[in-house]
């Protein structure tokens, strides 16, 4: 549980880390060979313990140097294909390993179904065409309390043209590992080109696959003759760079975040522009820092690469609440993403939801009746408020929300926050921030939706 005592402008600087959302995969994507491979800026998170744990159950040998951020993995046998249920719902990477290992292994794989924060509906329908596309057979079975993807590759995979119906980042990765290793060339058009994937393109390039993105969403791989021992250092993550920045904004503070990487938040930095917030760009990251009243009236829109990402969406939306007049915000990646803003309407955000497309992305939940367009109408202060997180990012929006209000916030499900964000109390608190870790038996928390 967290404790958090607002109203205290945050100054300094702080370095983000690795990119969360890079790192996991890279670790998957390295039990394509038996080679060793070295990774560095390595966040210290929960979602990388649970990956790490993962390789490790199937034969990876792994050193953390977690002071140093600094990974050492080989595997060079498996010594199971059965990912364990207890990873069911830890995260999303398990799905992951039906890519990396049908080149590997001629035994079955056998994966727990799909997990991570409850945002909406996460389903793998392209993740398992694009496999069965690639010469897989894949059927799900119900195996204890929950069910189970089974795949394999008995006559091996071959490359081949892939079209995905929508640019999913996690059918685009399990693609890519696929056919790393199938006969011949792939083809995947429409694919998800997030600075995250080409983070992944990089590493397998380093590891002997020949490998391009072109223009124009299509991702082309030729299988590696050959794999190679590789050195790789992981990217800034993107969010909590962004997340950082609108701390120091909403608090009117002004904090340096070291490792901010510019091109790849550009989308971001344009919306703060609107805002009137302010951000200088310099040699080694990006400065944020309030520079007046922000100025609201702007229409925010969620979207693939190189659109807003929906993991800026909810921090900002806590940003909006202080800005003057209506803004809207149109979520176009998962329909089930604004139950967090009712704990914020307790708290004293004005913030109205609509059925409706707010905006001019075109989007998948039209006329389906998903409440994933709002109205946000500010400057609204904030009270304080005991809450509980529902998911990573939207516990990033109660953290501004709780530091932008004048009293004491106590915010359990702490640990959806360690998912993501690296040490977020030290950090915070090396910032100026009034927040601690607190026993959860020392004030009993009001759950809310």
């Amino acid at each position: 549980m967290l404790k958090i005592k607002g109203g205290t402008p945050l100054k300094g600087s702080v370095k983000a880390a690795g990119a969360k959302n890079s790192m996991t995969k890279l670790l998957v994507a390295s039990l394509l060979s038996d080679k060793r491979c070295v990774f560095f800026n390595v966040p210290d998170i929960l979602d990388v313990e649970i990956t790490v744990d993962l390789c490790r159950e199937i034969g990876s040998e792994i050193h953390w140097d977690r002071k140093e951020g600094v990974i050492e993995i080989v595997t060079k046998h498996l010594k199971t294909t059965y990912i364990p249920q207890r990873f069911s719902g830890s995260n999303r990477i398990p799905i992951l390993m039906i890519g990396a290992l049908l080149g590997r292994t001629d035994e079955d794989i056998i994966v727990p179904t799909a997990g991570g924060c409850k945002i909406g509906r996460r389903p793998i329908d392209f993740h398992l065409t694009a496999m069965e596309k690639l010469g897989a057979t894949i059927e799900y079975r119900e195996m204890k309390k929950e069910g189970a993807y089974f795949a394999r590759a008995h006559q091996g995979l071959r490359g081949t043209v892939i079209e995905l119906p929508y640019p999913s980042v996690g059918a685009t990765e399990n693609t890519i590992l696929a056919s790393c290793r199938a006969k011949g060339t792939t083809v995947i058009k429409n694919a998800a080109i997030e600075p995250e994937i080409v983070d992944l393109v990089l590493f397998l390039q380093k590891l002997g696959v020949a490998i391009v993105v072109d223009v124009d969403r299509t991702i082309r791989i030729q299988p590696a003759q050959e794999f190679f021992e590789v050195e790789h250092t992981v990217i800034t993550d993107r969010i909590e760079a962004a997340s950082l920045g609108m701390l120091a904004i909403s608090t009117q503070g002004r904090v340096f975040v070291e490792g901010a990487q510019h091109f790849n938040m550009i989308t971001f930095l344009n919306k703060l522009r609107e805002l009137g917030a302010g951000f200088h760009v310099r040699n080694n990251g990006i400065e944020f820092f309030y520079r007046g009243p922000l100025k609201g009236g702007i229409l925010l829109e969620t979207d693939v690469h190189p659109g807003f990402l929906t993991d800026w969406q909810q921090p900002f939306v806590a940003l909006l609440t202080q800005a003057e007049g209506h803004s809207i915000v149109h979520e176009t990646v998962y329909e089930n993403r604004f139950g967090y803003t009712e704990t914020l309407k307790e708290m004293g955000a004005d913030i109205q939801h609509f059925t409706q497309c707010l905006g001019s992305v075109p989007c998948r939940f039209k006329s389906q009746n998903y409440c994933h367009s709002i109205v946000v109408k500010g400057p609204t202060p904030l009270v304080s408020k005991d809450i509980t997180i529902p998911d990573l990012r939207a516990g990033f929006a109660y953290v501004i929300a709780a530091l932008m209000a004048p009293d004491v916030s106590m915010i359990s499900g702490a640990h959806y926050l360690d998912r993501g964000y690296e040490h977020l109390v030290e950090k915070l608190s090396s910032l100026g921030a009034d927040i601690s870790r607190e026993s959860a038996t020392k004030k009993p928390v009001t759950a809310v939706a």
